[in-house]
């Protein structure tokens, strides 16, 4: 490579580690000030603002229905590349006792998103500072809720916006404490789940607890409902494919001698085939209306598909794979087994070919709770290869 191409891979990773500090202090501000999905009002601003200082003059505030989310683009001409961080926070009350700790009763960055936006941020910077060297255009989506689907998910309303508007591919990443520091994590295909959410509510006939015979016990139902609801995974299912079917919550009552009326049972659906997934509402359906008649009650299912399945593009996965190896080397590079977890970046990807990335910082810099819990925390240290790795995947496309 010669001439601006000659800065890939180098200069960027260096780059980003001689400015690891701010990085630093940019995540640690959002951490201690976090915003809830839809409610990152304050957090759009500031990252506007922290564009503007780095002259990029493209910006862009909202998406769809709500004040949140900013999408900025850097570059004037030629194919358009995307990179998305997310914003939101977690109703979580933190427990880590850091001097950066967030300021905000019941709300954390219990899961990265701060880590993801000061890593965007990074990489906006580097791109900035040769933005008359780009060959094509780079679009930085920092968005809004995802981690709550309702009213809908942030990257739902991101796309209904026009984020997506001319893209021809699309990058993210995700710190993950579970895959260990250092390593890039990547898939040419299922990454994660998808995501759904139920409702079953089996309606009987109350009565007091000491005259069953006279009431229609929905309880009971429920509870034949609940042990023959994994046949879905057990028997109706190929054992090769993945489906995950588990009940988060049950509502039945509120006196103990009294039988109720219904009973209430909300859970979750994840599979990483969309053919399985489409089967999946008329599996719990009717496992749930033929339990409930058995017992003598009714029954009614609320299905409401949240995420698709991750899947990345198999063009655009080895072009991050080699992106990274050229960056860091092949030892630090791992092929991920899917996940049963979700992530909306499955909207962006069924829209466009991209690739989503896992950033390992597992077992080092504090990073020993699991995403979601109070003491979650990042390894900070891999802010800055987090920035150049999206810098690079940027700058380096479409070239061969």
């Amino acid at each position: 490579m010669t001439g601006d191409a000659a800065l890939f891979p180098g200069v960027f990773l260096e780059e980003a580690r001689e400015g690891e500090a701010q990085l630093v202090a940019w995540r640690r501000h959002l951490h201690r000030h976090p915003e809830l999905a839809y409610e990152e009002r304050e957090t759009s601003l500031w990252v506007a603002k922290r564009l503007e200082e780095m002259g990029i003059a493209d910006i862009r505030l909202g998406c769809e229905g709500f004040e949140t989310g900013v999408v900025a683009d850097i570059g004037g001409k030629g194919p358009l590349v995307a990179l998305r961080a997310d914003m939101d926070a977690l109703p979580v009350t933190e427990e880590t006792g850091l001097p950066f700790a967030s300021e905000v009763a019941g709300r954390m960055h219990a899961c990265g998103h701060d880590a993801h936006v000061a890593i965007l941020l990074g990489a906006a910077r580097i791109l900035a500072l040769r933005a008359s060297s780009l060959s094509h255009r780079v679009r930085l989506i920092f968005q809004p809720s995802e981690e709550a689907a309702v009213p809908r998910p942030g990257a739902e309303a991101m796309i209904a916006s026009g984020a997506l508007k001319d893209v021809e591919a699309i990058f993210g990443l995700h710190v993950w404490q579970p895959l260990e520091a250092g390593l890039i994590g990547w898939s040419d295909g299922a990454l994660m789940a998808s995501s759904d959410r139920w409702t079953v509510t089996i309606e009987g006939r109350g009565g007091h607890g000491a005259m069953p015979h006279e009431a229609v016990d929905p309880t009971v139902a429920a509870g034949s409902f609940l042990m023959a609801l994994q046949t879905v995974v057990s028997r109706q299912t190929d054992p090769l494919e993945s489906i995950v079917v588990s009940v988060g919550s049950l509502r039945s009552g509120e006196a103990f001698n009294v039988i109720p009326d219904r009973v209430v049972i909300e859970g979750t659906a994840r599979t990483l085939s969309p053919e399985l997934r489409d089967g999946l509402p008329e599996r719990i359906e009717r496992i749930a209306v033929g339990t409930a008649r058995a017992f003598r009650c009714g029954a009614v299912l609320d299905y409401r598909r949240n995420l698709p399945p991750v899947v990345n593009d198999e063009a655009m996965a080895g072009y991050a794979r080699f992106v990274a190896e050229t960056l860091f080397g092949s030892r630090r590079l791992t092929r991920l087994r899917p996940t049963m977890a979700g992530e909306d970046f499955s909207f962006y990807l069924e829209k466009v070919p991209g690739a989503f990335l896992l950033l390992g910082m597992g077992g080092r810099g504090g990073a020993d709770w699991p995403h979601h819990h109070p003491r979650f925390q990042v390894d900070e240290s891999v802010l800055a290869e987090g920035a150049a790795l999206l810098a690079s995947l940027a700058w380096r496309f479409p070239r061969s």
